[in-house]
């Protein structure tokens, strides 16, 4: 610790996903593996819509936002968590930590956004199919995209900038595998009031896309209950079922860690954490390559091409 104006903080000690020796070595190996897949997953899918002329329209330009969004995101924090299983003390620097947690909002943030055009999306293809083209323009879609980057910046930014301004003393010790927010706030020796009722201004702006996700759905649902054919219904049915699987791995792990009592098991919330970190961004590609038939058929196209 350096000492300044009073005593300030210059590096924090993550506690990890566990303290068991024994766990750590296959924990290793599994976030290992793990990540690799989502890299590899994330990477094909940006590479397969990128390759076929037939996917270039604005679904696909949402999923490929999503990859690109999925391999960031998890790379904010397995590398140094895979650094941390394999180290005996788990250090990171003050700089470090702030700028893990500014990366860790904007990508989160970003998600948040992408998911909910994604669903609108999804709603005007089967709830108003005659004026998709017109709602869904290229220039729409950009900016739609470009409105979800800039209110995960401007969240981002706001948050980062109400820690920065906090002052850490003698307590280092962080009891999570990054550097989130509650854990930090934990650890100032300042007051923490402005810190709070920043996270609940960010949070009530950014639950916006999650009730546009859940309207959009009950007219999509609604619409699909209309259609008189079961193979109508079933083909509907199909194009929003793997957003829906996708948004409640997402928002279901968020909420479970974020919206638990205070009192709750804080290791308990590193698991829940694991899912939104971790799984979510390996199983997006999955969800939606191995559920889509225009994916699947896209992959046999270049498959074939490479292959003569």
């Amino acid at each position: 610790m350096a000492f300044g104006n009073g005593s300030i903080v210059t590096e924090f000690i993550l506690l990890g996903l566990t303290d068991k020796a024994d766990l750590q070595l296959p924990l290793f190996f599994l976030f290992l593996v793990m990540y690799m897949v989502t890299q590899l997953g994330n990477l094909s899918l940006i590479t397969l819509i990128g390759l076929n002329s037939h996917l270039h329209i604005p679904m696909y330009f949402f999923l490929l936002n999503l990859s690109f969004i999925d391999i960031c995101y998890s790379s904010v924090f397995t590398p140094k968590m895979l650094m941390n299983f394999l180290s005996k003390k788990n250090i990171i620097s003050y700089m470090g930590c702030m700028t893990q947690f500014c990366f860790f909002c904007f990508f989160g943030i970003s998600e948040c956004y992408v998911l909910r055009t994604m669903a609108y999306d999804r709603y005007v293809a089967i709830c108003n199919p005659l004026l998709y083209n017109a709602a869904m323009s290229p220039k729409v879609c950009s900016s739609l995209m470009l409105g979800s980057y800039l209110m995960a910046f401007s969240g981002s930014m706001t948050h980062t900038g109400c820690l920065l301004r906090l002052v850490f003393c003698d307590a280092n010790t962080i009891n999570h595998y990054f550097c989130d927010v509650f854990p930090l706030l934990q650890l100032s020796c300042t007051s923490t009031y402005v810190n709070v009722l920043v996270v609940f201004i960010v949070a009530g702006i950014n639950i916006v896309p999650c009730l546009t996700i859940f309207v959009s759905y009950g007219f999509i649902l609604s619409s699909i209950f209309r259609i008189s054919s079961t193979e109508g219904r079933s083909k509907a049915f199909s194009t929003c079922s793997s957003h829906i699987i996708a948004v409640s791995l997402f928002f279901g792990s968020g909420a479970f860690m974020y919206l638990q009592p205070s009192s709750g098991s804080m290791d308990v919330g590193k698991i829940s954490s694991v899912f939104y970190t971790n799984v979510v961004p390996m199983m997006n590609p999955l969800i939606y390559s191995l559920r889509n038939k225009d994916v699947k058929r896209a992959l046999r196209k270049t498959l074939i091409r490479r292959k003569f």
